[in-house]
């Protein structure tokens, strides 16, 4: 059996040289979202929870807060503790409410205009925001915005919430900003501030996670349950699908704007994203993800020696599958969590030692074995390739890998940042392609009813779709008004440029 990986005439246009940073080939996390409203110490709690947060996007992170008199902002590229653990910028946040974000872009440019929350002063008074998701129908409004006269300073989808709720003639923030939601469509949970009220927003499918908490009497607004924990919160409820809520100072409001339909949350919130000890939709993820790792081993029954995860979020799924399949599980891969993103460097050989400084083989788990690889997910397929080759080196007698998710067959528009389809490995190859592809003896993925059976939910149920699970399926939930084919990407440059 070719085993090498190369002169099979596969046609993915993949640079294997340049794709050595094992964490390129990951499915990009959206953002966070945190909000408080009340507290003395509002930022500096801020800056806990989106520490806990900061999983969801490393590439920015800001906050805002109020003082009765002023907003204060402070947005900073990097992650939330090379700012945010300084006293020096706690102090010039002050104020008993705040409002920050996490980030990693999906739509706009990684450049500090873009970083949340946005802000602005409308007639009414100030208005900030921080969004989690991705708006479909954000550069049709755009180009309607500025055509009418709107000036943007950003190219990221969220600036057109700023401007639609400047141009509402409602009286109210609160009636402006649902006005404005009601024209929007995609995914999202946001969290806004005016001078009187912190707001929290789901989407009417509630494709986005957020939860409301509380702290010594204070409500608080998150995207993960585990952004509560650190600080000592305790966990009230999730905002429900299409729901608003409006935290001031006579306490707590619901509104329902959109009608009642049912949920369909992301999936990927429970093979991915969010963080094991996060509990979501009153689901434990870490207690889903063994399960998945469960269903694998039934679906896929394997004579082997070890289970080894791909670490770190391989790790759940391996143990379940180790436990339904009776083989050991070991750590036959150990990461360096003391390395910051490989720089490039100009030759393939320093390249190749780049990917060894944050991941090693245990040879002394591996070596002589018939070792099951376990990982969540395969994107473009040139990290699979390097855990395989790895593998091989420490002298693993076969390697067989497995997938506690589907084949991602769609990119996604809702927050996730995946390549166009032609990208997608899965999308492009066949099972047999793709296994020949990585140079493992055996791949195989679970199932779509397998990852249903795993959340609790009857696979076989002819109403299925009760997650947003388009990546495996094609079934988009919402329009798609903006992306007619193109990517969105090459859209907002272009209009960067022109706009």
């Amino acid at each position: 059996m070719d085993q090498s990986g190369a002169g099979r005439g596969l046609t993915a246009n993949y640079d294997m040289a340049a794709d050595f940073d094992m964490d390129a080939d990951r499915l990009r996390e959206e953002c966070g979202v945190f909000g408080i409203f009340g507290h003395p110490d509002a930022a500096a709690i801020t800056a806990l929870g989106l520490h806990a947060l900061q999983h969801r996007g490393q590439e920015a992170a800001g906050i805002v807060s109020y003082d009765g008199r002023r907003f204060n902002s402070e947005r900073r590229m990097g992650m939330v503790g090379d700012t945010f653990s300084k006293a020096s910028t706690i102090e010039r946040l002050p104020g008993d409410r705040a409002i920050g974000h996490v980030r990693y872009s999906t739509t706009g440019e990684t450049i500090l205009r873009n970083v949340q929350p946005l802000f602005a002063e409308l007639d009414s008074g100030g208005f900030a925001v921080a969004h989690n998701g991705n708006l479909t129908n954000a550069l049709t409004h755009r180009r309607e915005l500025i055509r009418a006269g709107a000036i943007y300073q950003s190219t990221s989808d969220t600036e057109v919430v700023l401007h639609l709720v400047a141009r509402s003639r409602k009286h109210s923030v609160v009636d402006r900003f649902i006005e404005a939601l009601r024209q929007l469509e995609g995914a999202y949970a946001f969290v806004a501030m005016s001078n009187k009220k912190l707001i929290g927003a789901r989407d009417p499918l509630g494709i986005r996670p957020l939860v409301l908490g509380q702290l010594d009497g204070h409500y608080i607004l998150a995207s993960e349950t585990c952004a509560l924990d650190i600080i000592g919160a305790h966990f009230i409820r999730d905002v429900e699908n299409g729901e608003i809520v409006v935290i001031s100072d006579e306490g707590l409001e619901s509104i329902r704007p959109f009608p009642r339909q049912p949920a369909r949350p992301c999936i990927f919130e429970y093979i991915y994203f969010a963080r094991p000890d996060s509990i979501v939709h009153g689901r434990s993820v870490y207690d889903v993800r063994k399960e998945m790792g469960a269903q694998l081993a039934r679906e896929n029954p394997l004579d082997a020696d070890v289970v080894v995860p791909v670490p770190d979020s391989g790790v759940p799924a391996a143990i379940g599958y180790a436990r339904a399949s009776g083989t050991p599980f070991e750590l036959g891969i150990i990461r360096n969590h003391y390395v910051g993103r490989t720089f490039i460097q100009p030759t393939q050989t320093v390249r190749e030692l780049g990917v060894r400084m944050k991941h090693s083989a245990n040879r002394a788990v591996v070596a002589g074995k018939r070792i099951v690889l376990l990982d969540d997910s395969i994107v473009r397929g040139t990290t699979s390739v390097k855990i395989v080759q790895m593998m091989r080196e420490a002298g693993a007698k076969e390697v067989h890998f497995r997938i506690s998710s589907p084949p991602i067959t769609h990119p996604d528009y809702y927050g996730i940042d995946t390549p166009q389809r032609d990208k997608l490995l899965a999308a492009t190859h066949t099972l047999e392609e793709m296994r020949a592809w990585i140079g493992a003896d055996s791949l195989a993925f679970l199932s779509v009813d397998g990852i249903y059976r795993a959340m609790g939910c009857d696979g076989r149920d002819p109403n299925r779709p009760q997650f947003t699970d388009h990546c495996f399926t094609g079934d988009y939930p919402t329009t798609l008004t903006d992306m007619n084919g193109k990517d969105i990407r090459a859209q907002l440059s272009l209009l960067a440029e022109t706009g």
